[in-house]
Parts: C-alpha cells; sequence; structure tokens
C-alpha cells in the first residue's frame, strides 16, 4: 500500500480476497480504506462506508473491519445505517445530558422530595468520571471508579448507588439499553448506626450560639431545633405555608422527603422565631405570604449549611468553655436534632406515635396494614407534643442562666 502513488485523478484499488473492500487515493497523496457493498440484490443502491485512513490502519486490520462488515451485510444489516446510529447514540446517550434529562423526566417525578440531592450526586461525583461516555458503553469498572470518589463516605455512597441504580433501571424502560452495568453488584455497607443525641446543656449552648450567627443560619437552626423537621425541608420554608392565626405550617408532599404531606404546630418559640422574621420583612403587621422564610438573595433558599455548622462549633466551643458543667461537645450533625427532638419527648412522655407523626416518618407504628387502618393524624397530641418541647427548651435556658425568668426577648433574637 505504501508503495501506491498519487494520480491525476482519484484511483481504486479492490482487494481480490474481499469483495468491496479497497483502498482509495486521492490526488494529494490521501490513502482511504473503505468497503462498498449493496442490499436488496443488483436493484439495491451501492454504499461505500470510510474504515480509516492508512497508517492509522495497518492493511491486515483494514482487511479485518472489512470481513467484519461483509458479514454484517451478509445479515442483511446495513453498515452505514448502523454508524449512524453509534454516532447519533454518542452524543444523544452521552451520560451527562443523558443525566440531565433523567433528572428532568424521572428524579423530579418519581423522587419530588429528594430529586436535588440525587441531581447533585450525579453532578458531583457521576459526571466527573463518566462525561461523554454513552451509557450503553458504561460497565461495572465504571460504576466502580464512580464510587471510589465517595470511598470512606458510608451514607454518600450508598445514596450515590441508589441514585444510579434508579438511572440505569429507567435507561433499561426507556430501551436505551438492555441490562443495568449495576444488575448484580451488592450496594456499599450501610452506614453505622448514629445515635448522637445533644444533652440538655448542649442544646442550651446550640441555641445561644445559633444567636451569634445572624440571619439566617442564627433562627435557620433555632427552628431544627423547636420543630424538629429536616434539613432542606426547614431551609426551603416558605411563608405561604405557615398560618399565624393557627400557628401551623402545612409542608407540602412536594417538599417532604417521604412525599408526605404534613401539618407541623409551631410552639410559642417557633413563632416567637418567625415573629422576629416578619419583622425584617418590613410588613407593618401579620407574616408575609410569600417568599423564602431564609433567603439570601430573595429567590432561593438558603444553602452552605456545611459552611453555617462550622461557624456554629465555633460559637459552642467558645460558649462550652464558660460553662461549668460542659467543657468539650463531641462532633454532631444537623440530623442529630431530630434523634434530640424524638429522645427529649420520650422523657417528657409522649406517645410513640406522637413523635412519629411530628417527625413525618413513615415507619413504625404507621407502617404496614397499621398505616391502612390507623388513619388518625394526632393533630391535637401533636401541638401539645411542640409546646411541651418548646417549654422544656425554655426551662434548660433559664436554668442555664441560673434565673427564675426567662428572658425571652434574648432568647429569640
Amino acid at each position: 500500500m505504501d508503495a501506491t502513488h498519487p494520480g491525476a485523478k482519484e484511483v481504486m484499488l479492490w482487494d481480490d480476497k474481499i469483495s468491496g473492500f479497497g483502498l482509495k487515493v486521492t490526488p494529494t497523496g490521501s490513502k482511504t480504506y473503505l468497503f462498498q457493498y449493496r442490499l436488496g440484490g443488483r436493484a439495491g443502491k451501492t454504499r461505500r462506508v470510510t474504515i480509516g485512513k492508512h497508517g492509522n490502519l495497518t492493511p491486515d486490520g483494514a482487511r479485518k473491519e472489512a470481513e467484519r462488515l461483509a458479514r454484517t451485510v451478509a445479515q442483511g444489516l446495513d453498515p452505514q445505517q448502523q454508524k449512524q446510529d453509534n454516532a447519533r447514540k454518542a452524543v444523544d446517550l452521552a451520560f451527562k445530558g443523558y443525566a440531565e434529562t433523567f433528572v428532568e423526566d424521572c428524579l423530579k417525578v418519581r423522587w419530588k422530595a429528594s430529586h436535588k440531592d440525587g441531581e447533585a450526586l450525579l453532578r458531583l461525583y457521576a459526571t466527573p468520571v463518566l462525561g461523554s461516555k454513552p451509557i450503553h458503553e458504561i460497565n461495572r469498572a465504571d460504576i466502580r471508579a464512580v464510587l471510589n470518589k465517595a470511598k470512606g463516605k458510608v451514607a454518600t455512597s450508598r445514596n450515590l448507588f441508589a441514585v444510579l441504580r434508579r438511572l440505569f433501571r429507567w435507561a433499561v424502560s426507556q430501551g436505551d439499553i438492555d441490562v443495568s452495568p449495576l444488575h448484580g453488584m451488592e450496594p456499599p455497607p450501610l452506614p453505622v448506626k448514629r445515635d448522637r443525641v445533644l444533652s440538655d446543656a448542649e442544646l442550651s449552648i446550640a441555641w445561644k450560639a445559633a444567636g451569634e450567627l445572624g440571619y439566617p443560619f442564627g433562627p435557620f437552626v433555632r427552628l431544627l431545633i423547636v420543630t424538629g423537621q429536616r434539613l432542606e425541608e426547614v431551609s426551603g420554608l416558605e411563608w405561604s405555608e405557615l398560618t399565624k392565626s393557627t400557628a401551623m405550617w402545612a409542608l407540602p408532599a412536594e417538599r417532604a422527603k417521604n412525599g408526605n404531606a404534613s401539618m407541623v404546630p409551631l410552639s410559642k418559640l417557633a413563632v416567637a422565631e418567625l415573629e422576629a422574621l416578619a419583622k425584617r420583612s418590613k410588613r407593618k403587621d401579620g407574616w408575609p405570604r410569600t417568599g423564602f422564610v431564609f433567603s439570601t438573595t430573595g429567590t432561593t433558599s438558603i444553602s452552605g449549611h456545611s459552611r453555617a455548622k462550622r461557624r456554629l462549633d465555633k460559637e459552642m466551643s467558645i460558649l462550652a468553655d464558660r460553662t461549668d458543667d460542659v467543657h468539650t461537645i463531641a462532633p454532631w450533625r444537623f440530623h442529630d436534632l431530630r434523634r434530640t427532638l424524638a429522645t427529649g419527648m420520650q422523657r417528657l412522655g409522649v406517645r410513640f406515635e406522637v413523635t412519629e407523626a411530628i417527625l413525618n416518618h413513615v415507619s413504625g407504628s404507621k407502617a404496614g396494614v397499621a398505616g391502612v387502618y390507623q388513619l388518625h393524624d394526632w393533630g391535637p397530641e401533636k401541638k401539645t407534643a411542640m409546646q411541651s418541647w418548646s417549654d422544656h427548651i425554655e426551662r434548660i435556658l433559664t436554668d442555664a442562666d441560673n434565673s427564675n425568668v426567662v428572658q425571652l426577648d434574648t432568647i429569640r433574637a
């Protein structure tokens, strides 16, 4: 092939062993292997498929590809159409774009309450590894590479695995792949069960330290403490969900993590925090009717919880040094405040079913058959329990100040 010289016109050299396999030599000296074929017998249109340039391919390598193309034609398939389909798949099924479509068409529909978490996991861990690789070419080794990026983060690894498993199951249902690369793979191990509960002294310090953070994270932390609701649910709280006259927060299903709407009674401490927040809106009376309760932009809910937690930890450490019965505070997370509320309510004698209803859990007393026939919403009991928890917080704040009078203006600032 190297000895073939260009002429004044394009030259075609055909192989004498494989019909349709040839080399095209242009006047400029370019040499390209191709395969020519016809589907449907003599009446069919002659077509050509480019195999590759000489130099990039050896004659033997080009001949092997020509043999494969000949077998494809013998099966009645069109190599040119297959090449076009593969090119389309490389674009349409590239992981990055496909993941974005999956979020819009599946996660936002099926995982309404947690689709942002799933989207973030794909963006932070999967897309940097898989990039533009078509999903039908992704294998287990690729999946392991993605999971390795979250190595050491037990809960994140399991959540990432769950999102990827859902994505590829969806791809199978869409007919874009035949088998999920996660089929048969064992999920990462369960995280170690957490049992961190803040003591009353720690809770008092957390409340006071929150006051040093200012808006929005100071009152945000305090509402986490008094309501026991989930981080994202409190972060995305909107004024339209709140009713001052009944002291009630109507958490809509689309914002609840488990997809179940919940009525959250607001205790006196919670109302006091919201009153202070309403005054920031410069509204003459009442609470705003629209907008986010916690926002730095006016158009989006707050983020940056990790930075806020680090600031809170710093303020708590300073206060702990000044406290006789607390010198060091063990690490804790915002989610531990839900466990702290649940444990505190148990100490206060609140029924387990009521605590479950407050936390909007679909487990235990509301699971299985009980969930079908037990339809009482525990509304009055929840209201009483939430006020009992609020009273308990006021008591521990009073005890910490060595005073018989709760200074509400200081507590709720």
